[in-house]
Order: structure tokens, then C-alpha cells, then sequence
């Protein structure tokens, strides 16, 4: 009995607790946060866009030729400069004069060939099959010049050398040319503005090893497809650097000015972040009661930034003071509204 009447004892209490909770949430629910707010506006504001990035050389080679073996001579040290067509490296090159003595054999023989068929003395088959090898052997001596003499296909400079004369090529570059007297970079562009990023336009470059000094680029190629994860696309820039003073792997930043454009710009501080997330929002006051809207930053202004979100309006009252409190459906006691 006396179990019977501890468990009816224990039932209530929770009943009581349970109750008294319930209330104590409803009485915070209904209590009105008090914030201060300021009416949504449109500015007109120079659209410039700033992104960080690394500089890379404008065309990158690894010299590998197709030919294992040893490496006779490398003509070329690391930070050597090189013109197009310039000798970097030769191959041990017993096969390719091997290859050239037959080929010279074979050009007498097709000059014979050539004779005894037009006097009828040798039969199509055997001229044909001479004909055969004579070009399978100059398309394997052409193939064998270049892999044993292996030249600059472009200007540059070498930035890595991987083995001395005398070793064997196993794989790994000989060395590395780099083009550097034009450079390239990729930055990343919110999704927002692709319309507005076109081919040709102007960028700026800054460097922090050159205070002050600016450096000029274009844009090169806009990418056609947008990264689903960060909702950004690719641009890359060509950079003319015929003072060298960029270097590939420098950290740079760009600006790019998309002149003047509309804007709804709010306080800094009155754009919350998701926990957990990199999503940003903003509370209304949606007629007394909080009122949560996801929105995309855009440009920074001091203590300004851009949103953008099809969901504000013109005059919509932003939650300037008592945000961080708020959550969506809170009610409001709105002890101010201020202008923007």
C-alpha cells in the first residue's frame, strides 16, 4: 500500500513539474524582446569586388622525354632563363644515331627504287614495302631527335632540376620550366555576380612585398559552371610581368570594379551567422513578432555590408540592437527605429 501510494506521490510531482515548465516556457515565449530597428533602404554604391589569390606561371612543363635511359648532359641550372627553342637537356643518343644511319640507308635504296620502277625492274610489293620502311623510319628518327635533343618549347625559366649528367632517367621531370614573364591566377567570384564578369575586364593587383605599387591583369577566361558547394565560379586573370618583380607562389590581392549599382546595405553587427554553418540571416520585425531571413553577404563597407535576399524589401524594419537574443517567432518591444 504504502509503495502504491509512494508511486502516486512521484506521478503528480512530475505532473506538477511538467506543468510548471510548460508555463514558465509559455511566459518566456510571450515575453517581448526589446530591440531597435531601422527602416531597409537601397544605396547606390561602387561595385568593387576584392578576392586573395596566388600567383601561377602563365604555362608550367615538366620535362620528361619518352625515352628512358641516361641522361648524357643538361645544359640548363635552376633559375636559368631560356628562350623558346633553347637546348635543355641530351639524351644518350646511340639509338637515335643508330636510327639516322639506317634512314640514310633507306633514302639510297628508295632513289634505286625509285629507277628500277620506271624501267619495270622491280615489282610494286617490293617497292611498296621499301617505301614502308622509309617512312616508318624517318617518323621514328623525328620522334628520337626530339626525345634525345629535348629543347624550350616556350620562354622561361627553370625552377627544378632533378638529376645531374650522367644518371639514369627513370621517370621523375629532368627539370621543371616555368614561364613567368606573363603569370596566371584563379579567384573565386560569388554566384551572384556572373552576369557582371566579363572577359577583358580590368583587374588590380596588390602585394604586400610592395607597398603601394599596383600591378595591372585581365580577365582570360570566365568558367562556364558554378561550384553547387560554395555557389562560386572561376575567373583567371593574365598578368603581364615583364618587370619579373611577381614571382609564382606569391600571395596577392585583386580588386576589379563593376562601377555603380543598387544596393541594400545594413550594419555589420545586425548580421547573425548559423552555428554550425557559414549561412547568414537578419531579423525583421514582421508586425511585433521576429522574423528570421537567410541572406547572401555581399560587399564589404567599413561597418556596412551588402545582403542579398529575394525575401527583403524596400522599408522592411531590419533589427539593428537585440538580435543576438532573438530567435524566429519572438515577440518584439521595439524601443526605437532608426535611420539607416
Amino acid at each position: 500500500m504504502k509503495h502504491i501510494l509512494y508511486v502516486w506521490v512521484l506521478a503528480a510531482a512530475f505532473i506538477v513539474a511538467a506543468c510548471g515548465g510548460k508555463q514558465q516556457q509559455q511566459v518566456m515565449e510571450q515575453r517581448a524582446q526589446l530591440v531597435e530597428t531601422a527602416p531597409l533602404a537601397m544605396s547606390d554604391i561602387s561595385r568593387e569586388l576584392e578576392f586573395s589569390t596566388t600567383l601561377q606561371g602563365w604555362q608550367t612543363l615538366n620535362v620528361s622525354p619518352s625515352l628512358t635511359g641516361k641522361i648524357e648532359h643538361i645544359y640548363v641550372e635552376v633559375g636559368t632563363s631560356v628562350g623558346a627553342g633553347a637546348n635543355l637537356v641530351r639524351m644518350d643518343q646511340n639509338q637515335y644515331t643508330t636510327t639516322k644511319l639506317t634512314y640514310t640507308n633507306l633514302g639510297v635504296e628508295m632513289e634505286r627504287m625509285e629507277s628500277l620502277r620506271e624501267s619495270g625492274a622491280v615489282s610494286q610489293q617490293v617497292y611498296d614495302q621499301t617505301r614502308l620502311s622509309y617512312e616508318q623510319t624517318k617518323e621514328t628518327l623525328e620522334f628520337l631527335e626530339k626525345n634525345t635533343y629535348v629543347k624550350a618549347p616556350f620562354a622561361g625559366v627553370i625552377s627544378a632540376k632533378n638529376y645531374e649528367d650522367g644518371e639514369l632517367y627513370s621517370g621523375q621531370p629532368i627539370l621543371v620550366l616555368t614561364q613567368i614573364y606573363t603569370l596566371k591566377a584563379l579567384i573565386a567570384i560569388p554566384e551572384s555576380y556572373y552576369p557582371n564578369v566579363k572577359k577583358g575586364m580590368a583587374v588590380t593587383l596588390t602585394s604586400e612585398i610592395y607597398p603601394g605599387e599596383t600591378f595591372p591583369a585581365t580577365i582570360d577566361i570566365v568558367y562556364p559552371t558554378v561550384d553547387p558547394a560554395s555557389h562560386t565560379f572561376q575567373a583567371r586573370l593574365k598578368i603581364p610581368n615583364s618587370g619579373l618583380k611577381l614571382r609564382p607562389g606569391m600571395y596577392v590581392r585583386t580588386k576589379m570594379s563593376l562601377g555603380m549599382a543598387r544596393a541594400m546595405v545594413v550594419p555589420y553587427q545586425a548580421v547573425l551567422k548559423l552555428t554550425g554553418s557559414n549561412d547568414r540571416y537578419v531579423f525583421l520585425d514582421d508586425g511585433g513578432v521576429a522574423k528570421r531571413v537567410f541572406v547572401t553577404l555581399g560587399q564589404r563597407f567599413d561597418e556596412n555590408i551588402e545582403i542579398i535576399s529575394d525575401e527583403l524589401h524596400e522599408g522592411d524594419r531590419l533589427v539593428v540592437v537585440g538580435q543576438a537574443k532573438l530567435v524566429d517567432g519572438s515577440k518584439l518591444n521595439v524601443a526605437g527605429d532608426n535611420a539607416q
